[in-house]
């Protein structure tokens, strides 16, 4: 396979011009996400409560309700920026409900979590390496349906030989953000779309088939 070189700037920049191309559409997908992470948080405040938990100290069975319904969600997300990314002018919002190979998908971001969460605690910077390995692993799920392993394995070796620019990449879309944040929230709903187009820009480039990344550049520019 030849080795793409990847550029963060051009990423961002992909994941901006696609976000003008609709930023209403865009935005009220995020605002969906929203919503549906704070049904989560209240479904598993609720399970709490009546498993006797406390918001101090949550019990097993909240944490794993909020768990499988945030990757439930994720999934969606992942799902629909790659919709996104592929046919940015006719995506509809019906792209976020995803639940193929959840399972699948569920053991992957959980693995992934826990590779980098580890990773952090021993010193931050293997947490930092086991963030950038396994960027795309939940993309490969959702794009391939392979499992836990296979996805993770795939990931590391699509980061191989763009690794430090991917890094980059990552603080890069953590500012935009943290901007977002701070623009009182609301900037979220444009900080998130630019992060996931461009997120999935950099996966459909890296994964082998660039003609596909290429080919939204080339939409985009019409």
């Amino acid at each position: 396979m030849v080795l793409m070189r990847f550029s963060p700037t051009a990423a961002i920049q992909f994941g901006w011009e696609a976000f003008k191309k609709r930023p209403w559409f865009f935005a009220g997908a995020v605002a969906i996400l929203l919503v549906a992470n704070f049904l989560n948080v209240g479904i598993s405040s609720g399970v709490n409560s009546l498993t006797g938990g406390t918001l101090e100290e949550p019990t097993i069975v909240s944490n794993l309700v909020n768990l499988a319904i945030s990757a439930l969600i994720l999934m969606g997300a992942v799902a629909f920026f790659l919709a996104a990314h592929d046919n940015p002018d006719s995506v509809e919002y019906s792209a976020l409900w995803h639940p193929t190979s959840y399972l699948k998908f569920f053991a992957t971001s959980l693995l992934t979590s826990l590779a980098i969460g580890f990773g952090l605690v021993l010193l931050i910077v293997p947490g930092l390496i086991a963030m950038v390995l396994f960027m795309f692993s939940t993309f490969v799920v959702v794009d391939r349906g392979l499992g836990p392993l296979d996805a993770l394995k795939t990931s590391m070796e699509m980061t191989k030989g763009n690794r430090w620019p991917l890094f980059g990449f990552a603080v890069l879309t953590a500012l935009i953000i943290a901007l977002g944040v701070l623009a009182l929230g609301v900037g979220l709903l444009v900080a998130v779309p630019i992060v996931g187009l461009a997120t999935a820009y950099a996966y459909r480039l890296l994964s082998g088939v660039p003609d596909t990344a290429a080919a939204a550049d080339a939409r985009l520019a019409a």
